[in-house]
């Protein structure tokens, strides 16, 4: 568990893009994901140098909040030996406004296997990999937090067809 900013974060963008990763599970039959947090740079613009800098939290302080979250998605077609659609992305532990496109925190895996100091699909044929971005549409479907929870205390919301990650 990873201290995470809540409203705008946490309880927004994030849980919308949590959604889209569920969703995947109507198009794919096997989704696996990989998410964790990140401690990434930032250039001060005093000097211009590179620095790590990030929130430690707690009594007495000894929780370090990250700066960025990551999340390495691999979605199979459910065939043997075939395609793997990758998706990669690093978002910011801040408020992100809704209307972002999801697409701007794409990644390539590479990136993340950099700051993570993690390997995720090195052994993963390059003939079997595919952009997941490029197989189907990913987009947040955006549904008020206060609604969520509602549902959860209560039935669920009703099916709706075509809820899942649009085929592109």
């Amino acid at each position: 568990m990873c201290p995470q900013v809540g409203e705008g974060f946490n309880r927004d963008y994030w849980a919308h893009f949590e959604d889209f990763c569920r969703r995947l599970t109507n198009h794919y039959p096997s989704v696996r994901i990989v998410t964790g947090p990140l401690y990434l740079p930032k250039r001060d613009h005093e000097d211009g140098k590179w620095r790590v800098s990030y929130e430690v939290i707690g009594n007495p302080p000894n929780v370090s909040v990250p700066t960025h979250f990551y999340k390495v998605i691999f979605a199979e077609d459910g065939k043997t030996g075939g395609d793997v659609s990758l998706g990669a992305f690093v978002l910011p532990n801040a408020r992100i406004d809704n209307e972002k496109p999801l697409q701007s925190f794409e990644v390539p895996i590479e990136a993340i296997e950099r700051a993570s100091g993690l390997e995720f699909a090195g052994k993963l044929p390059a003939q079997r990999r595919k952009r997941l971005c490029e197989q189907v549409t990913c987009s947040l479907l955006v549904r008020d937090y206060a609604d969520r929870q509602k549902n959860l205390m209560g039935s669920p919301p009703p099916k709706k067809s075509g809820a899942g990650p649009t085929p592109t």
